[in-house]
Formats: structure tokens, C-alpha cells, sequence
């Protein structure tokens, strides 16, 4: 659907890009990822190390955030990663809590609560995992019911002989003008964050759940240990980071208004004439 006004030159047209339905679930994840992440630190923090296989082996960390006493008697943070030491003072390591430093593997704002509380950041984590998982479900049903996937997710056959020229184009800011639609690397990044990285989350969340563990067993087996499985979980979290990093910076660049009013109203400004119907 499409409505359209002429001003001065230029037309603009008005399209509706995102049903209410997409809108609502988007937000939804907004929500989850945040205290998802935030949450997530506080439990890594209660033990800020990680491992490959089922058991802890202490001696040789894949990661560890810790802190250690400089040679002027300050707190130092040290993260250690592969065998590597790296002094990361000031961001990871150590943190300011009612005016003194405590040791805290990420700093005391970034989690949920802020002060080091175990109990509280698991139940944190696990509500708003579900309801990350419910409105995953959800959102993927009406995406499948209502087109949505085929027709806005699922690469066009024509498309994909332009992925080296889109690549380049978002390395280098370089934005054509807007039609409303998904390019090929968006849909792309879109597919794999719905239907890898956010299964593997949770896979790798259930398998760290003794609960779970006691129902289906095989789990462990499939991520080779639960020490495993949460390094997995780790690195999804990582590259869920970086993903939200690169999408606000994508929403900026290419028109945070335009972008903000399709998300929130669902209406999108084209300027031109050939306009998608």
C-alpha cells in the first residue's frame, strides 16, 4: 500500500513497510536482548572464565577476566585470551562500587542488578529468555503465514549477483536511494540471525540448565559439554552485539527518522517515481 505527494521537484511516496504485528515483535526483542545481555554479564561475572569440553579446567582458560594489584599498589584489570594477557584497566576487570573497586569481570553498570547477585541475574535471564523464545515463535508463524519470510527475508534469484557491489557500498556508507525493501545483505544477516544465531542461543542456554539437562541429556552430547556450550553462548552473545552495533549504525546513516517512523508507525517516505506497490 501506497500514498504519495509532490513537493516542489521531488514526489514522495508513503509506504507501508512493517505490519503491526512485526513492529510489536521488534520491540519485544529490543527488550529481551537488553536484559538479556545485561543479565547475562552478571552471571558470566560470578564466574568470568571460559572453557572447552565438559570440565573447568582452571590452569588453562579459553577467557578470563580478572583483576591483579600494578605496581603501584592500583587495581589492574587483566583479561586473558588464549594464553594471551592484555592489561584492560578502566574497562574490563575491575569496577567502582560505592566509591571502592571490587573485582567484577564487566563493569557494575552494564549489569542487572549492579551489585553482584547471582540468584537475581539468573531469574532475570531465564524469564526474558522465554519470552525471547515465545515471541521468536511468534514472529517466524506470522512471518510464514503472512508472507513476510518469502517475501521480505528470502533472497530474490536476481539479487545475489549484486552482493559484491552491496557489500562494498555498505563498507563504504555509499546508500542508494530508498525503495523500502531489504537488499541482499540484509536479508542475508536477517536469515542468519533468525534462524542461526537466536537457535543457537538457546540451544546452548538449555544445555547449560541442569533441568533441561535431566529431560534430554543429548544435548550435551550435540555441544560437546556444558563448558562448551556456554563458550558457544558467548560468542552468539558476542555476535549479537555486533550485529545490534552495526543495525543502529545502519539505522543512522541511512535515516533515523525514516527508519524510526517505519519501526514505530510502519510508515515508510520513498523518494522517486518508481515506487514498489
Amino acid at each position: 500500500m501506497a500514498a504519495s505527494s509532490s513537493a516542489g521537484t521531488g514526489e514522495r511516496h508513503w509506504i507501508r513497510r512493517f505490519s503491526a504485528s512485526v513492529r510489536v515483535s521488534h520491540w519485544v526483542n529490543v527488550l529481551c536482548v537488553v536484559i538479556l545481555l545485561m543479565s547475562g554479564l552478571q552471571i558470566f561475572n560470578a564466574h568470568p572464565a571460559l572453557y572447552w569440553g565438559e570440565d573447568s579446567d582452571f590452569d588453562r582458560p579459553l577467557l578470563s577476566i580478572s583483576w591483579a594489584s600494578g605496581a603501584d599498589g592500583r587495581p589492574m584489570g587483566v583479561t586473558n585470551i588464549l594464553g594471551r594477557r592484555i592489561e584492560t584497566t578502566g574497562v574490563l576487570g575491575w569496577s567502582r562500587l560505592d566509591g571502592r573497586p571490587v573485582p567484577r569481570a564487566f563493569p557494575a553498570w552494564l549489569t542487572i542488578p549492579s551489585w553482584q547477585d547471582l540468584a537475581t541475574g539468573r531469574i532475570w535471564h531465564l524469564f526474558f529468555a522465554w519470552v525471547f523464545v515465545v515471541n521468536g515463535v511468534l514472529f517466524l508463524g506470522h512471518s510464514l503465514v503472512s508472507r513476510h519470510f518469502s517475501r521480505d527475508l528470502l533472497p530474490v534469484r536476481g539479487e545475489w549477483r549484486t552482493i559484491g557491489r552491496t557489500v562494498r557500498d555498505h563498507l563504504t556508507f555509499t546508500f542508494h536511494r530508498g525503495t523500502g525493501t531489504y537488499n541482499i545483505v540484509q536479508r542475508l544477516t536477517y536469515l542468519l540471525v533468525i534462524l542461526a544465531l537466536a537457535p543457537l542461543a538457546v540451544l546452548t542456554g538449555l544445555t547449560m540448565s541442569p533441568g533441561v539437562m535431566a529431560a534430554v541429556p543429548w544435548l550435551l552430547d550435540v555441544f560437546g559439554g556444558r563448558q562448551t556450550a556456554r563458550t558457544v553462548h558467548f560468542v552468539v552473545t558476542s555476535l549479537f552485539v555486533a550485529f545490534v552495533v552495526v543495525h543502529v549504525v545502519m539505522v543512522v546513516a541511512t535515516g533515523l527518522v525514516n527508519n524510526m517512523r517505519s519501526m514505530t508507525t510502519g510508515w515508510y517516505v520513498v523518494a522517486g517515481r518508481n515506487v514498489p506497490q
